[in-house]
């Protein structure tokens, strides 16, 4: 069980990455102080991962930074237009995000950037979207029973909350130099993966001294000294913000849409049929940080991640009309790295933290591995 499962504020959003989310089970404890800069009283990684299990937060807010630069090809820029511009906000660049909480049933959300801001805010059971761009809006009724609210990533704790949520002996956990970060001292603490297969070279999670609330997360990919991930705190307020942030009023003009109501992971996903945790068609192979995951295609799917030409659906015939996403999803492939052996033949994509193999077969298996444990998974 995650030592933070009793705190509502680190699990109201959606883990940061992807790849911190095949992390395995409980881990081996380091001990040795924190650095001199700030001076802060010693502290062991257990006693840390107590004062996260034991805290408690009323409320927040805060300016928050997310850096990403997953060293992905050109191509995969591509993706992000195939797919909308969420989906590249969360692979590359600089993205700036204003935070509010004041418990389960109170949390605001706002990304902002040069051409304008997005909104999400739970009130209650009510939630509400904005786009000042479109000057559009949505509105939707959550049930009675309905969870924290599930969105974009955000801060720090999201991604630590799902890094310390099952890390196991493949892991050791030791406390790095205590530092200052949006002008409060924090300790460190340092998940390192065991096995070397693993891309990930280390997980830095920095920790308010005092609130005991994680205000910086870093993952660092092998053999580099920078982050390839970053999200953190450049100001913080642990006060609780009024009631006023959290309800929303349609400014001049706004058009607003009423949506079914749905949890809080929106109407979309109550219409999908209920699947298991990781869904019928995958299955992964391997623990820890060298997990891989294995995903079967469907035929469609399949024909896709065979290569489809330009102006073809994928899964289309010959000389079938494609729509201009499926134009673009079949750039993105053809522009992937062709690779074969005696596991079978597909394309590969390479960052510096997964790499994502997409098999002639119709299987997609990614990992935060080197490709060399794709092929070793792709023979099963």
């Amino acid at each position: 069980m995650s030592v933070l499962k009793n705190r509502a504020v680190l699990r109201w959003l959606v883990p940061v990455t992807a790849g911190v989310a095949v992390i395995g089970g409980g881990a081996a404890v380091g001990t040795f102080a924190a650095g001199a800069d700030p001076a802060l009283p010693p502290r062991t990684a257990a006693q840390l991962l107590e004062d996260l299990r034991t805290s408690r937060l009323d409320g927040l807010s805060g300016t928050v930074v997310q850096r990403a630069d997953l060293g992905l090809p050109p191509i995969a820029g591509l993706v992000g237009q195939a797919a909308g511009n969420d989906l590249a906000a969360l692979v590359s660049g600089t993205h700036t995000l204003r935070v509010w909480y004041a418990g389960p049933e109170r949390q605001r959300l706002a990304l902002v950037d040069t051409l304008g801001e997005r909104d999400v805010l739970r009130d209650g059971r009510d939630v509400w979207t904005w786009d000042s761009r479109a000057n559009t809006a949505s509105h939707r009724k959550l049930p009675a029973d309905a969870k924290n609210l599930e969105t974009a990533p955000a801060t720090p704790a999201d991604a630590a909350d799902r890094a310390l949520d099952a890390i196991d002996p493949s892991t050791a956990v030791t406390v790095g130099r205590s530092a200052t970060v949006a002008g409060r001292s924090v300790y460190e603490l340092v998940l390192t993966p065991r096995d070397r297969d693993s891309l990930v070279h280390q997980v830095r999670i920095a920790l308010d001294a005092k609130e005991h609330v994680p205000l910086r997360f870093e993952v660092l990919a092998d053999g580099k000294d920078e982050p390839a991930f970053e999200v953190a705190f450049t100001q913080v307020d642990f006060r609780t913000p009024d009631a006023d942030q959290f309800r929303f009023n349609p400014p001049p003009g706004v058009t607003v849409k009423e949506e079914p109501a749905g949890d809080a992971r929106g109407p979309a996903d109550k219409q999908r049929p209920e699947r298991g945790e990781d869904g019928p068609d995958v299955r992964a192979v391997g623990t820890g940080w060298t997990t891989v995951l294995v995903a079967k295609l469907d035929a469609a799917g399949a024909a896709g991640a065979a290569g489809a030409k330009p102006g073809q659906a994928a899964g289309a015939k010959p000389g079938e009309a494609a729509g201009p996403d499926a134009d673009m999803l079949a750039k993105v492939l053809g522009g992937l790295e062709r690779v074969s052996g005696d596991w079978g033949s597909g394309r590969l994509l390479t960052g510096k933290l997964f790499s994502v193999l997409l098999t002639d077969d119709g299987r997609v298996l990614a990992g935060l591995v080197r490709p060399e444990r794709l092929y070793q998974a792709a023979k099963g």
